[in-house]
């Protein structure tokens, strides 16, 4: 029997906002010792994967670069299998901007084919309207992720799928979004790891993103109770994960 492999999401399974959830550190350590392929996935385009593992590293969690896979980097990859060395105006940070660089785009406010929208710290009115224009022109909508908000220690903040959700009114043109739940990225991430969805399991907190990217994906699936989603709210989605667990801890024991 072959040995699963793991799609791990980010926020709500490993940790929340700064702070490592119970038991997530033993659960790496488990997948190691026992020599399983993982992968932690992220809908949040803003950091690089080097940025990111230096974070979880200073949480607890032995995680390196190679091992983190984002929307911006799925986003790369469509853009690129659409368009080799093509141009796009970009609103994000710098993991969208490094993941674009380094697949050959080139990144232009000048007639660009794209118009690619991530997550920011200060989304700029000014450039918000320069990509109204743009799409409105004929530049092709694409967005990294369609969550609409994201959490701080503050408390929610508007994420990319609210501000696609201003240019599309604007525009009336819909974005492609790359992220969790499109099946892209799931495949973008599985490529990326080297394994086969039959022998892989989604593991995340979200029923609207990750379990139902894992099921139309034709991954396992497993939610995890440490983060956005209760019990009680289970029976108002019409798919279902295969298990549920309260944390990660409980996986692989």
């Amino acid at each position: 029997m072959a040995k699963p492999n793991y799609l791990i999401d980010m926020d709500g399974v490993l940790i929340s906002g700064q702070v490592l959830i119970p038991g997530a550190d033993r659960f790496i350590e488990r997948l190691r010792e026992k020599g399983l392929k993982f992968l932690v996935l992220t809908n949040n385009p803003m950091n690089t994967p080097g940025d990111l593992a230096h974070r979880l590293q200073g949480m607890g969690l032995k995680i390196a670069k190679e091992e983190i896979f984002t929307s911006a980097m799925a986003t790369a990859r469509f853009l690129q299998t659409q368009k080799p060395g093509g141009k796009a105006f970009v609103i994000g940070e710098s993991g969208l901007q490094v993941a674009l660089h380094e697949v050959g785009f080139i990144q232009t406010e000048v007639d660009p084919d794209y118009i690619v929208l991530g997550e920011t710290f200060t989304y700029n009115f000014e450039r918000i309207t320069r990509a109204i224009r743009l799409v409105a022109a004929g530049a092709r909508f694409i967005a990294t992720n369609p969550d609409v908000t994201g959490p701080t220690d503050a408390g929610i903040v508007p994420a990319c799928g609210a501000m696609a959700a201003l240019i599309e009114r604007a525009t009336g043109r819909a974005p492609f979004f790359v992220g969790k739940p499109n099946p892209f990225m799931i495949r973008a991430a599985l490529n990326w790891l080297g394994v086969h969805s039959e022998n892989t399991t989604m593991i995340g907190d979200r029923m609207d993103t990750d379990i139902i990217a894992g099921i139309q994906s034709g991954l396992g699936t497993i939610l995890v109770l440490s983060g956005v989603t209760s019990r009680d709210q289970l029976a108002s989605f019409p798919y279902q994960p295969q298990r549920i667990v309260t944390s990660v801890a409980d996986i692989e024991k």
